[in-house]
């Protein structure tokens, strides 16, 4: 079963609508929608806001569901230079920006789990580049609406690997950005849940991958930037892709 874990209730929305044969199955204040999409078994759940939120889901989420692979979506503010907003960035691994045991451990080391990176599946992430890109080059001038582009300046969105940092701090600060680039000096974007996701996938043994859409800049626009976006942009990007990811027939119905 192929788990759809979004960042975005906005975007999870849009999913769920697409379900066919659905069974909502409440735990923990929280609501796993399990059914068809496009004719493959999924199990559909808003991660809900900050890490400790995300790890919650996502462990209740394995525990209760035969999931054996997992896609989790969602927002992000751009932080590496030319990142411009509506781009596309599959993570390649994830690092808690705010973890630091140290001196007992390295900084953002994981007490106990020997690493700092969770890398994700190299077949689910080829997957959801090529389908990043196919939805990029040849449906989002017809899903999006010209004003909104407009507003955004989007044009034909890139699609770029790399990592992702995760925190419990939303970035509206250039000052922010410079010092997390300068501590972090490969990080593409910033959010708040992936890499708690990719523990949580890593210590249960499960392939994952992680895609987000950059929604601001993480700087002082984000506040005017991030509820647009979100509200009117964003769905359009999670079930895009999820749709071309499947019509690439890379997973069994």
């Amino acid at each position: 079963m192929l788990a759809l874990v979004s960042a975005m209730a906005e975007e999870l929305a849009s999913v769920i609508d697409s379900l066919s044969e659905v069974t909502v199955h409440e735990f923990g204040r929280r609501q796993f929608h399990s059914g068809r999409f496009h004719g493959v078994e999924v199990v559909a759940v808003f991660s809900r806001y900050g890490k400790v939120a995300a790890a919650a889901t996502v462990t209740q989420l394995l525990a209760s569901f035969p999931v054996d692979r997992l896609i989790f979506g969602g927002v992000a503010g751009g932080v590496q230079p030319g990142l411009a907003i509506g781009d596309i960035v599959v993570a390649t691994d994830l690092i808690q920006h705010d973890m630091d045991a140290s001196p007992l451990f390295p900084r953002y080391e994981v007490p106990l789990l020997g690493k700092a990176r969770f890398a994700t599946d190299p077949t689910l992430r080829a997957g959801l580049v090529a389908a990043a890109k196919m939805f990029a080059e040849h449906d989002l001038a017809t899903q999006v609406a010209h004003a909104e582009r407009a507003f955004f300046k989007m044009t034909v969105p890139r699609v770029v690997e790399g990592m992702v940092a995760s925190g419990d701090k939303f970035f509206a600060s250039s000052a922010g950005v410079r010092d997390l680039r300068e501590r972090l000096p490969g990080v593409c974007c910033v959010e708040m849940e992936g890499a708690a996701v990719a523990q949580v996938c890593d210590e249960y043994g499960v392939p994952f991958a992680v895609v987000r859409t950059i929604s601001d800049s993480a700087d002082e626009n984000s506040v005017h930037d991030f509820p647009r976006f979100a509200r009117e942009i964003a769905r359009h990007y999670s079930r895009g892709v999820l749709l071309r990811y499947l019509n690439l027939g890379s997973l069994p119905p």
